[in-house]
């Protein structure tokens, strides 16, 4: 009889823990907001041209500096390469950001969908972002010491320019 307890209590955090997982897993998928229309194609925009070879060489030293690597996000997002003066697209509902990876030589885009505040590390020199969100959210840049750098509005996905070296964070709604 002195067995049954704890083995109970046992199931019975694991599966607290696991309805907790659950909830969390589930809550970190949600959108930045809710679609109002069925998903269009994304708007085709046009990565810039590759940074000045300084600044690259630039970007490359920070990044070496800091053992950065190639530039992520946490929570982790989805990501792909583009080369500069390439094609890409920035799907309703996403917050896309470009910022030069120097490991590959072209522009790293994330596509910041789910609501979430991402904490960035090896983001350096002169990028890019488009905001192609709908309704009313706000999202934010975040400066070292957690003060907003910027916050603005979708607005349609266009493409404009940043600075990611003093932006340390991201906030999509």
């Amino acid at each position: 009889m002195p067995r049954s307890r704890p083995k109970r209590t046992a199931l019975g955090v694991a599966g607290a823990l696991t309805a907790v997982l659950t909830a969390f897993a589930g809550a970190g998928a949600a959108p930045a907001q809710a679609a109002t229309a069925p998903a269009a194609a994304g708007q085709v925009l046009v990565a810039p041209p590759a940074p000045p070879l300084q600044a690259q060489l630039q970007i490359q030293a920070q990044a070496q500096t800091q053992a950065a690597g190639s530039p992520t996000v946490s929570p982790a997002a989805p990501f792909d390469h583009v080369p500069a003066n390439s094609d890409y697209r920035c799907d309703p509902g996403n917050l896309c950001t470009l910022v030069w990876d120097p490991t590959t030589g072209d522009y790293k885009i994330f596509y910041l969908y789910a609501c979430a505040r991402y904490s960035l590390s090896g983001w350096f020199g002169q990028g890019f972002y488009a905001d192609n969100q709908s309704g009313g959210v706000r999202s934010y840049f975040y400066g070292a010491n957690g003060a907003v750098l910027k916050s603005f509005t979708p607005d349609g996905g266009l493409n404009h320019t940043q600075d990611w070296t003093p932006v340390w964070a991201i906030r999509n709604c």
